[in-house]
């Protein structure tokens, strides 16, 4: 008889571990470093120091375009802003540079056997559609238990969900799920969120960890293949100080436009990043928060997060938790690793750019936070690039912008005030303030190189290893390479302006509230786009007024800028259309190898029918702010359970 009860929901005996809260002013005792792989240090040395290098020439050539004018208050504020955005510039390309050598030699690796330990998948929900997740959910279950691996693993389902009708929906929906063959199902709610998705996943370490050799995390929009999750496990048992695993998660299923420009960027240039990133991280890597296998214990021995001092936006509870964790493994003598090039780690991008902004919302504020755990005690120099590395992701936007502004004032000065060619200092030559014309048209086009080579490294190894046909052939690839960027170009200011403005609030102190984000492929009205929109159209019109007012010329080099900015709201638009994105594929340009040949895998999860939309609780799904109810899974309806869900 089903004894089931949403009280005690089908919960597996307790097995509780200690995770302590770990100090940040007080480093551990002295554990072994972990062994990196051969030539690291060579790696570190190139990348980092080619970047470094590539960084002070390009430095020295800026203040040599600015001429005497260089060492003015303006030259000086232009030359330090070019440097500081330079320098992630041309970190990004010696990382390319140094994961060129692996994507040319890579060869799939052997069929993994079973493995000998238990794993603990663990998806964390909070008031997700769980209509759209249970079919992936089914579909792993399914290729788990035709692996033959159903008793090496488990699923929880840990709910933080805050809406009563999200409660009945997960409930129904894992009663459904507990009818099909594979591992074991269980399904646990708090009924405080404390600590957010952290939290949650901390309490479950708590209660459930020590029956678990490794967990790893699947996130509302994972997907990840039978054999990808056996290799992590193979490759963990192999080298057994190893505590983090990170795959790379590409994206897919991409509807509309925006979506999909996403999933083939990701596709097609993001093995190259990640090669690099692993060839000179080694085992000081990183760690993006799901789809990454896990040692239980090293977490709840290392990972005890604690609060942060101050109030909030910098203050309480860990946001960006994945950066932190990775930095507290490394600490205590753990090794974290990635395996770039193992395929079958899947994860869906957001569908629009305000989706992606809200999200990015979330992360800034997370990211800054950061600052407060850069002076932890004990953690390995790498760790802290990590955290100084994901600050500057969002603290560029807002240097873009102001060397923009920066320069135009500067061309302003030149344009209206009268220059002093024999100031009040002791000089004997009168200071022409010039500006290199052809310098500066030079370092134009050495930083658009420098921009773009790792997108062109990428595209060239796609073509040598054959893997262009993944992507429709090698024509359609560089088609559709020259769409995305294209239309990247004309996305970044948008994106500028919106993370500048993130930023700034974060700065004054705004908390970021913890909704569920939208995954689907739904477009936005003009009229929303237009509300989004309508300050960067403004901010638009104004540089352009200002560049007009210096000359045309300057007008026209701010083109891509101005133009993005302007047209704002029809590229926000046509970048939410599922339509646009559908007549793209049709004609075979940003496609993608999960697209041209997918896995049996992601056949089966797309193949469940969608929620019906024309229903009012279908569209409150895919848009948490609503409470209306949401779908029940389609299929045979379980017995009934003992009660209702509590509330």
């Amino acid at each position: 008889m089903d004894t089931l009860s949403p009280n005690n929901a089908a919960l597996p005996p307790e097995a509780p571990l200690a995770m302590p809260v770990q100090s940040l002013t007080q480093a551990p005792a002295h554990r072994p470093a972990p062994t990196n792989p051969p030539l690291t240090w060579l790696a570190r040395a190139l990348v980092l120091g080619g970047a470094l290098a590539l960084t002070g020439l390009a430095t020295a050539e800026i203040s040599r375009v600015l001429g005497l004018a260089r060492w003015t208050v303006t030259g000086v504020a232009l030359t330090t802003l070019f440097a500081a955005l330079f320098v992630w510039l041309a970190l990004s390309f010696t990382s390319a540079l140094a994961g060129l050598p692996a994507l040319l030699r890579h060869r799939p690796a052997p069929k993994p056997a079973l493995p000998r330990t238990r794993t603990a998948l663990l998806m964390p929900l909070y008031n997700e559609n769980i209509a759209r997740i249970a079919p992936a959910l089914a579909a792993m279950r399914a290729a788990l238990h035709e692996a033959g691996a159903t008793p090496s693993f488990d699923l929880f389902l840990l709910s933080d969900s805050t809406s009563p009708p999200a409660h009945q929906a997960e409930w129904a929906a894992f009663r459904l799920l507990r009818t099909t063959p594979g591992p074991a199902l269980f399904y646990r709610r708090r009924a405080t969120n404390t600590g957010r998705k952290a939290g949650n996943i901390a309490e479950w370490v708590t209660r459930f960890g020590a029956a678990y050799e490794h967990f790893l995390i699947l996130d509302a929009d994972s997907l990840m293949e039978a054999e990808t999750l056996l290799a992590l496990v193979a490759e963990m048992q192999r080298q057994p100080r190893i505590a983090l695993l990170q795959t790379l998660p590409l994206l897919s299923e991409g509807e509309t436009l925006f979506a999909r420009l996403q999933q083939f960027a990701g596709q097609a240039y993001g093995p190259l990043i990640a090669a690099g990133l692993s060839a000179w991280n080694g085992a000081e890597g990183n760690y993006w928060g799901h789809n990454a296998l896990i040692r239980t214990r090293a977490f709840a021995e290392a990972c005890g997060l604690p609060e942060l001092p101050g109030r909030k936006p910098f203050g309480g509870h860990i946001l960006s938790h994945d950066f932190v964790e990775a930095a507290l493994l490394r600490r205590a003598g753990w090794a974290v690793r990635m395996l770039p090039l193992l395929p079958g780690s899947h994860e869906a991008g957001p569908p629009t750019l305000p989706d992606m902004a809200v999200r990015d919302r979330r992360w800034c504020q997370g990211n800054l936070q950061h600052a407060a755990v850069l002076p932890a005690r004990g953690l390995h120099w790498l760790s802290r690039l990590h955290m100084a590395t994901g600050i500057a992701a969002y603290a560029s936007a807002p240097l873009w912008l102001a060397s923009l502004l920066l320069g135009i004032a500067v061309a302003l000065q030149a344009r209206f005030l009268r220059p002093d060619y024999f100031p009040a200092t002791h000089t004997l030559f009168p200071q022409w303030p010039v500006v290199d014309p052809e310098r500066a048209l030079f370092m134009f086009a050495a930083t658009l190189a420098i921009l773009l080579a790792p997108k062109l490294l990428a595209l060239a190894a796609l073509i040598a290893t054959g893997q262009a046909r993944g992507f429709g052939g090698p024509a359609r690839l560089l088609a559709s390479a020259a769409l995305e960027i294209l239309l990247s170009a004309l996305l970044a200011p948008i994106t500028m302006v919106t993370q500048a403005a993130q930023f700034v609030q974060v700065l004054r102190g705004r908390d970021s509230s913890w909704n569920a984000q939208n995954r689907a492929g739904t477009g936005l009205h003009w009229r929303e786009a237009l509300r989004f929109a309508a300050p960067h159209v403004v901010l638009g019109l104004l540089l352009l007024v200002l560049a007009l007012a210096v000359a045309p010329l300057l007008a026209a080099w701010m083109a891509p800028v101005l133009a993005g900015l302007i047209l704002a709201p029809a590229l926000v638009a046509l970048t939410s259309s599922t339509a646009a994105g559908a007549r793209l594929r049709r004609h075979g340009l940003l496609l993608t190898p999960t697209e041209h040949a997918p896995s049996p895998l992601l056949r089966a999860a797309a193949a469940a029918p969608p929620p019906d939309r024309s229903l009012p609780h279908a569209r409150a799904a895919d848009h948490p702010r609503h409470t209306l109810p949401l779908p029940h899974p389609r299929g045979p309806r379980p017995a009934p359970p003992d009660g209702p869900p509590a509330g």
